[in-house]
């Protein structure tokens, strides 16, 4: 298997929503784009995937060393192998990639976040600079963008920690901040026993009204000489947000199930952002 075939198989594994605003970019840039996600779900699997904290620790850190050696001129992981090739073209520096892993070492570290303050840190690393080296390879042209990539992004991670709150919390995680549990008096072993209750669905609408305004903020961001360029972000913008919409529709029913689109369903919001212009 060539670096790019193992690449290609790791993207379109994962059954991301990412994986069907890649379909429609040119040849480089999807090459590009497919690349740096497979790194992403790598170093983010050795957090989900390993359940001895030390060895994922490990793991971590010997991907620190594989980036640092790759920017070095010397690959030796296939994702690195293939996405080295894409990282003058399109900006793609060392620092991007270690403040993901970073971000990951904070999964290993922490499972609970005081305030949204703290949570926002942890978003910048695992979505935010995610958002702007993809921005990069869609074809950035105005600096502005990179704002606009920062806020969509935390938009798609505070969608996910939504989504994700009953699979989070059987590993003991709770991403919501200690601060919003206590200001909607849930209490944090309810929600490690998925216990719903009217505090909790409050709770949640908070969540999601936030999430909605930074949507909002981020597309208002969107500079219109980058409207065209960004079109692979719109689409996920717009298969996240109806993700949302149908959390919401569900009266955020996450802790026994995770609520997903088909993917018919990501494909046709896709293609409609593709070809109309339209969320």
């Amino acid at each position: 298997m060539t670096p790019e075939q193992y690449v290609q198989q790791k993207a379109a594994g994962s059954g991301s929503s990412f994986y069907y605003a890649f379909l429609f970019l040119p040849a480089s840039r999807r090459a590009a784009i497919t690349a740096f996600y497979a790194f992403c779900r790598e170093v983010d699997d050795v957090v989900d995937e390993v359940s001895d904290a030390g060895v994922a620790r490990t793991k971590l850190a010997w991907w620190q060393a594989e980036v640092a050696k790759a920017f070095a001129g010397q690959p030796t992981h296939p994702v690195m192998q293939a996405l080295m090739p894409h990282t003058a073209a399109y900006g793609i520096e060392e620092r991007h990639l270690q403040a993901v892993i970073e971000g990951c070492q904070m999964d290993l570290e922490q499972t609970r976040y005081l305030d949204f303050a703290g949570l926002s840190r942890y978003c910048h690393l695992v979505a935010g600079v995610v958002g702007e080296v993809a921005a990069r390879i869609f074809g950035q042209t105005d600096p502005a963008t990179t704002e606009y990539a920062h806020r969509l992004g935390l938009a798609f991670q505070l969608t996910n920690i939504i989504r994700d709150v009953g699979e989070d919390a059987m590993m003991g995680r709770i991403y919501l901040p200690v601060s919003e549990l206590q200001q909607f008096d849930v209490k944090a072993h309810e929600i490690l026993k998925r216990q719903y209750s009217d505090r909790f669905t409050a709770l949640m609408r908070f969540q999601a009204e936030r999430a909605h305004r930074l949507y909002d903020e981020a597309l208002a961001l969107l500079p219109a000489a980058d409207r065209r360029t960004q079109k692979p972000g719109l689409m996920m913008a717009s298969i996240y947000r109806t993700l949302l919409r149908e959390i919401e529709a569900e009266n955020f029913q996450v802790l026994h199930q995770r609520i997903a689109l088909t993917p018919l369903r990501k494909f046709w919001l896709a293609w409609k952002m593709q070809a109309l212009g339209r969320m």
